[in-house]
């Protein structure tokens, strides 16, 4: 593991070395095709980015440095270096306002603020944003809180429910993805929960829209599956 006993600049120019000996521009043209596009994409594979994180030292310092470029590795490698212990909720804040690619979005959620103490709280407070990549970041992080077995009291219930079903009516099709991803994953735990979600969206099921009965039967279908 390289110690970071050099400035950040250093650190970050080594990190760089590594990420062009690794970089694969057919990947990356692809990603930008698909509309995904940073200043810097080396294409990189996740593993292999994994693997660079570990040679070096995790550092709040070195990921905040590293989230600021416009680079999709760095801002990965800024995910996985950050300790979870330092990642404060007015940190969250400002790295969640930032956000602007699904890639990033499901990292995040699943490998820094998923561990952190203040997860649910935030979470349910980014579903009432106006954003769109805040409310997938909040439904994201939900969906993995909620595969932990949570269960939600009343007025967390009511707020959570009602979120989802106007995300679920949202134009933005990640957050119709994020919120019925949460809906699932809470439902999973238990038939209890389930039948509550189910009662909780019967004006789908009694709907004109084919969307909306589809949504209810994919619903259904998830929780008499895992049921």
């Amino acid at each position: 593991m390289i110690e970071e006993q050099q400035p950040i600049t250093e650190t970050i120019r080594e990190i760089r070395k590594r990420l062009r000996l690794s970089m694969d521009g057919i990947v990356s043209t692809l990603m930008r095709e698909q509309g995904i596009k940073y200043k810097i994409n080396f294409g990189v594979n996740l593993p292999r980015i994994q693997e660079i994180a570990k040679l070096f030292t995790p550092s709040a310092e070195l990921a905040d440095a590293l989230w600021k470029e416009d680079v999709r590795e760095l801002k990965i490698l800024a995910i996985l270096l950050h300790p979870t212990a330092q990642f404060t909720v007015v940190k969250a804040e400002q790295w969640t306002r930032d956000i602007k690619h699904q890639e990033i979005a499901e990292l995040y959620c699943a490998k820094l603020v998923n561990a952190c103490s203040f997860a649910p709280t935030v979470a349910l407070q980014w579903i009432e944003s106006e954003e769109a990549y805040t409310i997938t970041v909040g439904y994201l992080l939900l969906s993995r809180i909620y595969a932990q077995g949570t269960v939600l009291t009343a007025n967390q219930y009511n707020l959570f429910i009602s979120k989802a079903i106007i995300a679920l009516e949202s134009e933005t099709s990640r957050v119709r993805r994020a919120a019925l991803l949460a809906l699932k994953r809470y439902g999973r735990n238990s038939q209890q929960q389930a039948n509550q979600l189910l009662d909780s969206l019967i004006s789908f099921n009694q709907s004109d829209s084919a969307e909306k009965q589809e949504i209810f039967d994919d619903l259904k279908f998830e929780f008499d599956y895992y049921g």
